[in-house]
């Protein structure tokens, strides 16, 4: 995810469709989108050109990309300019401008790139100058701080090297972001491996809940959680070393807004992150369910926010290309 804030009034968020959104994003990312709403000109794109720096189908694209289309409006985020990237054509075209001013020992150094590329036979060029579409997709919309996790942080300090380089070369063009922390969101981690993140690109899924899983599924998935063998009046507690399923299902069940009152078994606990968590998603499906038969309503909703985007890049655009020698 690319996130950014322009001073006090515009913050920028992209997420990729490489998966189904899970209560992780939920919780973690979707819910402060939604607050943030009132406090600032908020962007939120679904980067469907990440998408393809990997082997992909385009059919599962295009449906993951319909899917977060749609969710991102039933989680609330009505009060915001919502877009596709690759409708947004500064994105890509600025993106170029940057290679041409990237060097190929810093990309090298990218984690994204090798991590991704490592082991694999071949790997895309794309995955290669990933980051610099990363730093377009930020610069475009002249934020003055980014917020940034530790695993996003090396790509937003290649994105202010690439706006200092652009600028002392050709002139002024960029605002040169500052790297804020995040307030902490909250951290849902994987229910049968509960110290690995939840990620919403797993195969199966199991350990994972997802923002259209039916109640008998969440159920499911949540009675099947693991915990540990320890029992007592005091084996329901937090301790992220030696208790680190408890610790997540109680996580969980405080940031649905349930009570862990009463949950004195594991699966007493169980029942109740269970009840939370459908209550937390219900009116989430509901109004998904609203929206995906109304697909024409989600179209005008991101052909509008498109257009206001291809408005607020184009002048920067326009700038960048003048500055390094076109038109």
């Amino acid at each position: 995810m690319t996130t950014a804030t322009h001073p006090t009034t515009r913050r920028l968020s992209l997420l990729k469709p490489t998966g189904h959104l899970t209560l992780g994003n939920l919780l973690g990312a979707l819910r402060p989108m939604v607050a943030g709403q009132a406090r600032a000109d908020c962007f939120f794109g679904i980067a469907d050109l990440h998408a393809l720096t990997v082997p992909h189908d385009p059919a599962s694209v295009r449906a993951l990309t319909r899917e977060l289309a749609t969710l991102l409006l039933a989680a609330g985020l009505d009060a915001s300019t919502l877009f596709v990237q690759s409708r947004v054509p500064a994105h890509a075209q600025l993106a170029y401008l940057l290679e041409c001013t990237a060097y190929t020992g810093e990309l090298s150094r990218m984690i994204q790139f090798k991590e991704k590329g490592a082991g694999v036979a071949s790997t895309r060029v794309s995955l290669y100058t990933y980051p610099t579409l990363m730093a377009a997709d930020i610069l475009l919309y002249r934020p003055q701080q980014v917020p940034v996790g530790d695993d996003q942080r090396q790509h937003v300090e290649l994105t202010r090297d690439l706006a200092l380089r652009f600028n002392n070369a050709y002139g002024p063009v960029f605002t040169v972001p500052e790297i804020t922390t995040p307030a902490a969101g909250a951290r849902v981690m994987d229910l049968l491996e509960p110290r690995t993140k939840m990620g919403k690109s797993g195969a199966d899924g199991a350990g994972v809940i997802r923002l259209l899983d039916p109640p008998d599924v969440v159920r499911r998935k949540v009675a099947r959680a693991v915990t540990d063998s320890e029992t007592g009046a005091d084996a329901v507690r937090a301790d992220r070393e030696t208790k680190p399923g408890v610790t997540n299902l109680l996580d969980i069940l405080a940031a649905c807004g349930g009570s862990a009152e009463g949950t004195a078994t594991y699966g007493a606990l169980k029942r109740a992150v269970t009840e939370a968590v459908v209550a937390e998603l219900e009116p989430i499906q509901e109004r998904y369910a609203e929206l995906a038969a109304d697909p024409a309503h989600v179209s005008r909703v991101y052909a509008d926010g498109a257009a206001r985007c291809r408005n607020v890049t184009a002048p920067v655009l326009a700038a960048a290309e003048a500055a390094i020698g076109l038109g």
